[in-house]
């Protein structure tokens, strides 16, 4: 199982949103380069980057901050917020990016999202991200009336890598990965799942491991990281165990 620690953006710096709300952002840093970095010495092979005002603007808006992780980080880099067409896919796997993640698109033109995994096997992750367990967009600021499960459904042998699933109400608030409703995902579709939102700590990652046969690829991890409650190196050898 992966462990993908989380670099988000908003204005060139590492933050963390509670529930998805920018007006409820902490700062950990304003070098996004750096924390990679840190990241990668504790063994991390993995990374998950989001720009968060591309989410809201539906196009890139950190650019310079994710190039400069991209160049900084001798890993993968898993890519996500306001990548809406096929210049911006192209872009930035041209740029090296390994997986860019389509959550809004996914919803909105499912067809196209289908083309990019045709397009580019093993290179597009599809988020599902729940309030509710109806679907949100836009940055998390739209919510549809579309099931969780109904929107992954539509992805299944369309070739994509993964689905990415967030439960909004536990992101950024330490409250623990929703752990039903994630491994209720990975049984019902035939896309391995990552799980993000919510992770406090080591048994976290112990749990999912526990159903990493159920399609479980791997859990993103913010917070419990940059307030040191969770040792990533700690994280990273629990994860190796299956």
């Amino acid at each position: 199982m992966i462990v993908f620690p989380a670099i988000d953006l908003k204005g060139g710096q590492v933050v963390r949103l509670a529930e998805g709300d920018m007006n409820r952002a902490t700062i950990y840093g304003d070098n996004p380069a750096a924390q990679a970095l840190i990241f990668a010495e504790a063994g991390a092979q993995h990374l998950h980057v989001v720009d968060l005002d591309g989410s809201f603007a539906g196009r890139a808006e950190n650019r310079e901050a994710v190039e400069a992780i991209v160049e900084a980080f001798p890993g993968y880099v898993q890519l996500g917020g306001g990548i809406r067409n096929r210049e911006a896919v192209e872009g930035w796997f041209d740029l090296g990016v390994a997986r860019v993640v389509m959550g809004s698109a996914a919803l909105k033109d499912p067809e196209f999202v289908k083309d990019m995994a045709r397009e580019f096997p093993g290179g597009i992750v599809v988020a599902v991200d729940a309030r509710d367990g109806m679907v949100a967009t836009e940055g998390w600021a739209d919510v549809s009336d579309v099931p969780v499960v109904d929107l992954a459904r539509r992805f299944e042998d369309a070739g994509v890598a993964s689905l990415l699933f967030t439960d909004i109400g536990r992101d950024g608030l330490l409250k623990g990965v929703n752990i039903e409703a994630t491994v209720d995902l990975a049984r019902r579709v035939d896309i391995p799942v990552i799980a993000s939102g919510g992770v406090k700590g080591l048994d976290d990652i112990r749990l999912l491991t526990i159903h990493a046969d159920d399609g479980i690829e791997g859990v993103i991890t913010g917070r419990a990281l940059y307030e040191g409650r969770l040792d990533l190196a700690a994280a990273i050898q629990m994860a190796g165990r299956v």
